[in-house]
C-alpha cells in the first residue's frame, strides 16, 4: 500500500508541474485537443498505458533477476 501511495505522489507532482509553471501554454494545449478527434485521443491513451504496463513489466523482471 505504501508503495502505491508513493507512486500516487510522484505522479501527482509530474502532473501539477506543468499547471504550475506553465498555466498560459495548458489552457492554449487543452484548446487545441478540441480538435483532435476522438479516435486519435483513444488511440494515443491507449498506446501510452501499454507503455507504462511495458515498463513496469520491465522494471519487475529487472529487479527478479539482480
Amino acid at each position: 500500500m505504501a508503495m502505491i501511495l508513493t507512486i500516487l505522489g510522484v505522479l501527482l507532482v509530474l502532473e501539477g508541474i506543468p499547471y504550475a509553471a506553465f498555466p498560459v501554454r495548458v489552457k492554449e494545449w487543452a484548446a487545441m485537443m478540441q480538435g483532435v478527434p476522438v479516435r486519435s485521443l483513444r488511440i494515443i491513451g491507449l498506446v501510452s498505458m501499454i507503455t507504462g504496463l511495458f515498463v513496469l513489466f520491465v522494471m519487475r523482471v529487472g529487479s527478479w533477476l539482480g
